[in-house]
C-alpha cells in the first residue's frame, strides 16, 4: 500500500510539473511513459521510507489543520520573527544573546519531527542544530529562557499542538 501510494503521488506530481498550460489535453505519451518510469525508480528507491501508515493521508481533517490552521498560524510567527531579527539588526547596541538550549517534544512520529524541527528553522533567530529522540537542541538569537522547561513552552509550543492533529 505504502509503494502504491508513493507511485501514485510520484505521478500526480509528474503530471502536475509538467503541464503545458496552452493546450487543453497537454500530455503526449512519451510525458506520461516518462512520469511512470520516474515514478517508478522514486517509488523502488524510497519505497520502504515512505510513510508507515499512508491511510492517514486520506484523513481529511489533517488537511484542514495543515492548511487553514498550522499555515496562518506558521506565516504569522514568520512576520514576528522576522520584524524582531531587522529590529535586532538596526538597534545601535544589537542586543543579542545567542546560545543553544534543549527543548523537548511530545511528538512521536519522525516526519512529525521533522515538520518542527523545520518550522523552528524557517523561523528567523532560531536554528533546530539537532534532534535526539524527544529532544531538540535550538540556537536562539536571544536565549530568553535557559531551562528546558520555559524554552520549550516559548520555542515548540506555538507549533507542536498542531502537529500533534497533523501528524499523530
Amino acid at each position: 500500500m505504502r509503494r502504491f501510494l508513493l507511485f501514485i503521488d510520484s505521478m500526480i506530481l509528474w503530471l502536475l510539473l509538467t503541464w503545458p498550460f496552452n493546450q487543453l489535453w497537454p500530455y503526449n505519451i512519451q510525458s506520461i511513459l516518462v512520469g511512470v518510469a520516474i515514478s517508478l525508480l522514486v517509488t523502488l528507491i524510497f519505497g520502504k521510507r515512505f510513510s508507515q501508515r499512508p491511510i492517514k493521508w486520506f484523513e481529511p481533517q489533517r488537511y484542514f489543520w495543515l492548511i487553514l490552521v498550522y499555515m496562518p498560524i506558521f506565516t504569522l510567527q514568520c512576520i514576528k520573527a522576522n520584524v524582531d531579527v531587522a529590529y535586532r539588526v538596526i538597534h545601535p547596541k544589537m542586543p543579542i544573546k545567542p546560545g543553544i538550549v534543549k527543548v523537548k517534544t511530545r511528538l512521536k512520529s519522525k516526519i512529525g519531527r521533522t515538520v518542527l524541527a523545520n518550522s523552528i528553522t524557517m523561523t528567523p533567530g532560531t536554528l533546530t542544530v539537532d534532534i535526539q529522540d524527544e529532544y531538540l537542541y535550538i540556537h536562539w538569537i536571544k536565549v530568553y529562557a535557559e531551562d528546558e522547561e520555559n524554552a520549550t513552552r516559548l520555542i515548540v509550543k506555538k507549533f507542536e499542538w498542531l502537529l500533534i492533529k497533523i501528524f499523530e
